[in-house]
């Protein structure tokens, strides 16, 4: 068992802040220390150990929902990212007299699955030159591709200070470990020049993201599409009501405990249909556990119809926070023409435009995606490895990879059906 969490105050020689050091010093996983007059840092296993409050004093203030304290407790008591799954959590905090000022969600991964960042050709060069790629430390929230991921720092400290000193500290519990690289996924834009100072390499990607055009109803959405464009989604809309369905979007006290487990069986059949793009990561108790901890965040479009009026014949779930709408997940026991879309793009976006959300990110995938007005926008993610020859290497070609994304971005966005007026 963990040790609880303890905070020391004696000091101990400060440790400079700038350039980002890496020089290794031995300490593991839960473990308390000092590393400057006043800071401790502490390494935990478990988020439990970080009280609720204390973590979300400065996981609130930010967009993204899935840094809050609920969201990741969630993923580790359920059973859904922890060591048997390649998702042992190595969260590293850092404290100034007993106070949290710094947080960073990390875990020591076992393999490349959940990360919807495919770096599996890294890991065949390291294999290649005799490099042992795996397990490697990772910054994000497993299983999650949506923009965010940042070190949480608290208001009113230095940014660059703090994050150097967390840096610091993770290069020197990858070189004792013999981690061979440390990851950060979907970085947070404001944040990413901050690492990037900090000697990490930055990869260009992109995700599908809808963004809201100061649309009044969804009819001002269609209006930037080309007229056949329209016809085609006015056309999708139309084949889920001649089934008989009506999507209705539910939130917070208004979703009975059932849909949760309902929603665990729309994802379980969802993966089963599509194999590894859609592996089973979620357990049933991670779903049944958000209806008593987080459907604050939680909006279901659920599909009901005039015979199954108690029970949605399917549905997608989505997460929302302040301007900042999530898709998560689908399911639908039954094949209905166009009932994907509907309950994917169309209804979310209807319900974005009347709570006045402006940012849609719908998840993982893009094939449907940009036909129904998700342009392809850049994200970032930054690395470092520890071995010379494969940081050399990653650093000698990573531009050239970066634009050839470039390219592709532009290719997918000259091919969105938007009114030529509006390209």
């Amino acid at each position: 068992m963990s040790p609880r969490l303890r905070v020391p105050a004696s000091p101990r020689p400060r440790v400079s802040a700038s350039p980002c050091p890496r020089v290794p010093t031995p300490h593991s996983p839960t473990s308390v220390k000092q590393i400057k007059p006043r800071y401790s840092v502490v390494w935990t296993n478990k988020i439990v150990e970080v009280p609720q409050q204390t973590w979300d004093a400065l996981a609130l203030p930010l967009k993204t929902p899935f840094l809050e304290w609920e969201w990741l407790n969630n993923l580790e008591t359920s059973q859904s990212a922890m060591a048997k799954t390649g998702w042992l959590p190595n969260h590293l905090t850092l404290w100034r007299d007993r106070v949290l000022i710094a947080a960073a969600p990390l875990y020591l991964k076992g393999h490349s699955s959940g990360e919807f960042v495919f770096d599996h050709q890294w890991a065949e060069l390291a294999d290649r030159i005799g490099v042992q790629y795996y397990p490697k430390m990772l910054g994000m929230t497993p299983f999650t591709p949506a923009e965010g991921y940042r070190f949480l720092i608290a208001p009113g400290e230095d940014e660059d200070e703090i994050t150097a000193m967390m840096v610091h500290e993770i290069d020197s519990f990858c070189l004792q470990h013999r981690i061979s690289g440390c990851h950060f996924l979907y970085v947070d834009p404001q944040w990413r020049p901050v690492l990037e100072r900090c000697g990490f390499t930055k990869w260009l990607h992109h995700s599908y993201v809808w963004e809201n055009l100061q649309f009044q109803t969804f009819d001002d959405y269609l209006a930037v599409f080309n007229a056949n464009q329209r016809r085609n989604i006015k056309r999708e809309r139309k084949a889920v009501e001649k089934a008989g369905l009506r999507l209705q979007p539910l939130t917070g006290e208004e979703i009975p405990k059932s849909l949760f487990t309902l929603m665990y069986h729309f994802y379980a059949d969802t993966c089963d249909k599509f194999g590894w793009w859609g592996s089973k990561y979620l357990t049933k108790q991670f779903f049944e556990q958000l209806y008593t901890d987080y459907r604050h965040r939680v909006v279901f479009f659920a599909a009901y119809s005039e015979q199954y009026a108690h029970q949605p014949v399917g549905m997608s779930f989505c997460l929302y926070k302040d301007e900042n709408l999530y898709g998560r997940y689908w399911g639908s026991f039954q094949e209905i023409d166009c009932l994907h879309f509907d309950a994917c793009y169309y209804a979310p976006i209807e319900w974005a435009i009347a709570n006045n959300i402006q940012i849609f990110d719908p998840g993982a995938g893009g094939r449907h995606k940009k036909r129904r007005g998700f342009p392809a926008m850049p994200n970032y993610s930054l690395h470092r490895f520890y071995n010379p020859r494969l940081e050399q290497i990653l650093k000698r070609y990573i531009s050239e990879v970066n634009e050839l994304e470039q390219q592709e971005i532009a290719a997918i966005n000259a091919e969105l059906p938007f009114n030529q007026k509006d390209a």
